[in-house]
């Protein structure tokens, strides 16, 4: 359970918070229940609003362009989290004197790269010193903390929508969690189970860091995660947040969602104007949606809604590829950043019903 009061926390993007590589920040600037976000350290969006950077959206939240700015205009900061996910979890290493300025100024870290704070003896050291904390959210869980998959998912009754995607950061976790609010404005008892460390960081109950879990465990973790909230929370419908993509050959990813957690139901992501995996042309065209839908329907499972994320598209664009879509797949398309996702309640209170 999430205390009232939440903790204050600033977030680390400094030169990165408009890449996709910040999309750990962007996840907390849309929000987050495990902390109150009160500041952004980026020197190059210094004086702006975190939300208009990233959508357009005032909500609050400055960007500052040091520790010593944030400390000097908020009061009472104790966490600085670490807001972007790079390729291969790697720390830039103009963060460090960041990262040191805040541990001196009494400002415990949380960390979601795999590069662990807690392995950098002289953050160890300097963190004993000044009474802080150093929190690596993807460190990976001890052996007997793992669990191994058992078949018991077949059991469930509640039905499970993975919301996987053709790419790497195409909004999965976004849309994941506007499909839990909508259903439970809809006073649907809507569950997620994260997937990956911002998930965790904004407040996740349930679920696991999937890129930080032995393999042989990964189907149990979910399995387990699944369980537990289901057990513990009794939901009508449990969401759960996908990783990478089918067929993302840097990290092929949710067969696992679909096969081991049961998810016969997919809510598909989808970013029109992407053309190769994760942006690189030497790693492969993104396949067409069709063609993913007739690959997710050979797991056993139906794709019930596509949504679009929409970079790099005006908004009649946007529009024109929903309207496209729909006609061709004959599936309800989701503009969610633009309208939302209350097409899909719809959808979910048959699969409930059923």
């Amino acid at each position: 359970m999430m205390t009232e009061t939440k903790p204050k926390a600033i977030v680390l993007t400094d030169g990165l918070l408009q890449t996709a590589d910040a999309k750990t920040a962007h996840g907390l600037i849309r929000g987050t229940e495990r902390y109150e976000i009160v500041g952004v350290i980026d020197s190059q969006f210094e004086g702006r609003d975190a939300g208009e950077v990233l959508d357009g959206i005032h909500r609050n939240i400055p960007v500052l362009a040091s520790v010593e700015a944030a400390i000097q205009s908020i009061q009472d900061i104790q966490f600085c989290i670490i807001g972007i996910a790079t390729v291969g979890g790697k720390l830039p290493a103009h963060f460090m004197p960041i990262i040191q300025s805040c541990i001196q100024n009494k400002i415990s870290m949380v960390n979601g790269l795999h590069d662990f704070l807690t392995g950098m003896p002289e953050l160890v050291k300097m963190a004993n010193e000044f009474g802080v904390t150093l929190t690596d959210v993807r460190k990976p869980k001890e052996r007997k903390d793992l669990h191994f998959w058992k078949g018991d998912i077949f059991n469930l009754k509640a039905p499970v929508i993975a919301v996987i995607g053709t790419d790497c950061a195409l909004g999965k976790r976004t849309t994941c969690r506007m499909v839990k609010h909508a259903c439970l404005e809809a006073g649907i008892n809507a569950q997620m189970i994260y997937t990956g460390q911002t998930g965790w960081l904004q407040g996740g109950q349930y679920g696991f860091i999937f890129d930080s879990t032995l393999n042989d465990f990964i189907s149990g973790e979910l399995e387990h995660a699944i369980l537990s909230c289901a057990e513990n929370t009794h939901p009508e419908v449990l969401l759960v947040e996908g990783q990478s993509a089918l067929r993302n050959p840097s990290g092929p990813c949710g067969s696992e969602l679909l096969v081991s957690g049961n998810a016969k139901n997919v809510i598909l992501v989808h970013a029109p104007k992407r053309k190769y995996y994760d942006g690189i042309p030497e790693w492969g065209t993104i396949h067409s949606l069709a063609s993913e839908i007739e690959l997710i329907k050979l797991y056993g499972s139906a794709v019930i809604a596509v949504a679009i994320n929409t970079e790099h598209c005006t908004t009649e664009e946007a529009l024109e590829f929903q309207k496209k879509y729909e006609a061709e797949l004959q599936l309800p398309v989701l503009l969610p950043l633009q309208q939302g996702v209350g097409k899909i309640i719809p959808i979910i209170k048959t699969l409930i019903k059923n």
